[in-house]
């Protein structure tokens, strides 16, 4: 090994485990999110059931809150179908937009 050689081992390290790092964590950032979008469809498509059998706002809201850590946006009425979209946050570090979800059940004869 020449002298000028020395500590490039190091130095190349030193600079590959801060990306190698930065790579794992969001990879796990990733898949929290994609976990939370799939929590939050499942919530919207319960309080879209829970909606449809004339449940109060309240308790819609409480399942996606529960289920998800979201927000209730909406619920509306199309047809003879309710409605429920919501939102919830990534909770990842970075300036991402809310994941958001919308589910129909068919109305209970309200």
């Amino acid at each position: 090994m020449r002298a000028g050689d020395r500590g490039s081992a190091t130095a190349e390290f030193a600079v590959v485990v801060p990306a190698v790092v930065l790579v794992i964590a969001l990879t796990a950032g990733s898949l929290a999110a994609a976990g939370r979008q799939v929590r939050l469809e499942q919530g919207v498509a319960q309080a879209a059931r829970l909606a449809a059998r004339g449940e109060p706002a309240g308790r819609v809201a409480e399942i996606v809150a529960a289920v998800a850590g979201g927000a209730v946006e909406a619920v509306t009425d199309d047809g003879d179908l309710v409605c429920v979209s919501a939102t919830a946050p990534t909770r990842i570090p970075l300036p991402l937009p809310p994941l958001r979800a919308r589910s129909c059940a068919l109305s209970g004869g309200r």
